[in-house]
């Protein structure tokens, strides 16, 4: 559900942004299993992914070696820190730069978003997937646990899913901090604001019904509201 809705956030912002055909050359940091970069790589674009966690990175280059042969010619996978990209990149090397799902675990994410922003070209588009500090009590909220909530309300930390203490944005906080490293906030969406509480376990729905879902996730993310209180948000911020 999560890497749908970016889909097609991410795709709706590079089409509003480039040439139709144009081949960009993308930086996914923190990419995961490379569900983002391999797609990107299927759709043409040269994409570099970085990546700190050793299986995470093994995981990804597994994924990418029963890709055809012009796809994985399009993608180069790197073990490294996402704080450390001015070690390993020239500033203005790419058109887009994803960093999705990786602030969380940041104690200080301002310095890490300023070099990710330096990485762009001029009229780059800096992609932020973040747990939403402003909804952190719906989680609780909506499974009863009403002491949990409480708690939540007062806090800016959360236990993931893997049972890990990390940390949420504020919307309103990482907007400055676009605006001060001159990648302004151009667009921004919920995602999750419905299906947060389903577990990761949970039967797959449907065709039909699955579709029905996304619509409704896809239309929320986008609506106020509905979107203010989505689990994560995604923010498009501009180089300028």
């Amino acid at each position: 559900m999560r890497q749908e809705l970016v889909a097609r956030q991410l795709d709706e912002q590079i089409s509003a942004r480039f040439p139709v055909g144009q081949r960009l050359r993308i930086l996914d940091v923190g990419m995961g299993q490379g569900t983002q970069a391999l797609r990107l790589a299927r759709a043409g674009h040269q994409v570099t992914g970085l990546e700190s966690d050793a299986e995470m990175l093994a995981t990804a280059r597994e994924a990418l070696a029963v890709e055809p042969p012009g796809i994985r010619e399009r993608v180069r996978l790197m073990h490294g820190d996402g704080r450390d990209t001015g070690v390993h990149f020239l500033p203005g090397s790419f058109d887009v730069v994803l960093c999705h799902g990786v602030l969380m675990y940041v104690a200080e994410p301002d310095a890490l978003v300023a070099g990710l922003a330096r990485m762009l070209a001029p009229g780059g588009l800096l992609s932020l997937l973040v747990r939403n500090a402003d909804a952190l009590a719906m989680r609780p909220g909506l499974a009863g646990d009403w002491a949990g909530a409480l708690g939540a309300l007062d806090t800016q930390t959360y236990t993931n899913r893997l049972g890990l203490t990390v940390r949420a944005d504020r919307l309103d906080a990482l907007t400055a901090t676009l605006a001060g490293i001159a990648a302004p906030l151009r667009a921004w969406y919920g995602v999750r604001v419905f299906t947060d509480n389903v577990p990761n376990g949970a039967a797959a729905l449907p065709a039909d019904e699955l579709a029905r879902v996304l619509e409704l996730e896809d239309r929320a993310g986008r609506t106020d509201p509905y979107r203010r209180v989505a689990a994560l948000l995604h923010l498009c911020g501009v180089r300028g």
